[in-house]
């Protein structure tokens, strides 16, 4: 019996082309904070690819937050440190114009809806490399908040990322979940869909968005977001 949802948010509830959304994300960040002392952009942009692929790479000792900050010292030097709040007030504010290049997703209010309705526990399972203000506004692209799942993972309350599949089993332990009770939509190969089966979790990918990672091993069934709401329909009677 499926007793909990997962969503994936960028390129699953949230349509976007990931390359031309990441590369509008940087030139808006870059905008903000080159007045403050950031005005070489090929060093920002390396540095935070650099602590994305760390956090990506995070043992589980720290959080991803404290991951991406420790690495940012290293290159930017302790003081800069106390910038952290720019860079929130940014992800607060100015990160809305990346609204933009995302796709627009009428129906995601009604599926997010529907799992709340007919399931015990609604996860958003995006990757958590970004902070929880950043993951507040993704959301209201799509006219959802926080509050309308039980959980979501952030950078602040995370220590895996995908695709570590102990990024699922913390959920799965954090939950009493098990594997058998879980059903993922997501739309990335590797990142939701070997990443989750590796802990017996079902995943499918919803059509749009569809990234095929090269490293991906295995194949998982595709639908539509129009598909999304009856998939969970099957589900309850299985």
């Amino acid at each position: 019996m499926t007793k909990a949802i997962f969503f994936d948010l960028d390129g699953t509830l949230l349509p976007m082309d990931e390359k031309q959304f990441t590369k509008s994300y940087f030139g808006l960040l870059y905008k903000k904070m080159r007045s403050h002392g950031y005005e070489d952009l090929d060093m920002m942009v390396a540095t935070i690819w650099e602590g994305t692929k760390r956090m990506m790479l995070n043992d589980g000792s720290k959080t991803n937050e404290q991951v991406f900050w420790d690495y940012f010292a290293e290159v930017y030097g302790e003081q800069r440190l106390a910038d952290k709040p720019l860079f929130d007030a940014f992800y607060e504010n100015e990160f809305f114009d990346s609204k933009a290049f995302c796709g627009s997703n009428p129906l995601a209010a009604d599926i997010v809806r529907f799992a709340n309705e007919h399931f015990d526990k609604v996860i958003l399972s995006t990757n958590p490399i970004f902070p929880f203000v950043g993951t507040r506004t993704r959301l209201s692209f799509i006219n959802l908040k926080p509050e309308d799942f039980d959980y979501l993972t952030y950078y602040e309350n995370s220590t895996y990322s995908k695709p570590n599949p102990k990024y699922f089993k913390s959920l799965l332990e954090k939950f009493n979940l098990k594997p058998e009770e879980v059903v993922l939509f997501g739309n990335n190969t590797l990142e939701d869909g070997d990443c989750s089966a590796a802990c017996g979790i079902r995943c499918f990918l919803v059509k749009g968005n569809i990234i095929y990672d090269s490293k991906a091993m295995g194949s998982y069934p595709e639908i539509s977001m129009s598909e999304v709401i009856p998939t969970m329909e099957s589900l309850l009677t299985e």
